[in-house]
């Protein structure tokens, strides 16, 4: 009954030089994932007819993908020391 909406940003690490940083942005409704920003792709990805819709305009927006790209600096760099101390 009813519907099912999620987004899960998570940053990887793969390293403790912060160049090796990847933020994925995931969008997930009825649990299927249907768009993506990952930060090494550099923009966001569809991957149901309407997550390739969205992905196109929000690509199309410079400030939006602009600040979508901004996440890696705010929130996955800034919180990297946590990640290694923990």
């Amino acid at each position: 009954d009813g519907y099912f909406y999620q987004r899960v940003a998570e940053c990887r690490f793969s390293s403790k030089d912060l160049q090796g940083i990847e933020l994925i942005d995931s969008y997930v409704f009825n649990q299927a994932e249907y768009i993506r920003f990952n930060s090494t792709v550099g923009k966001y990805v569809g991957y149901t007819e309407h997550g390739v819709k969205n992905a196109e305009a929000w690509n199309s927006d410079a400030a939006f993908l602009a600040q979508e790209r901004g996440e890696l600096e705010r929130y996955c760099k800034h919180n990297a020391d946590l990640h290694y101390s923990a």
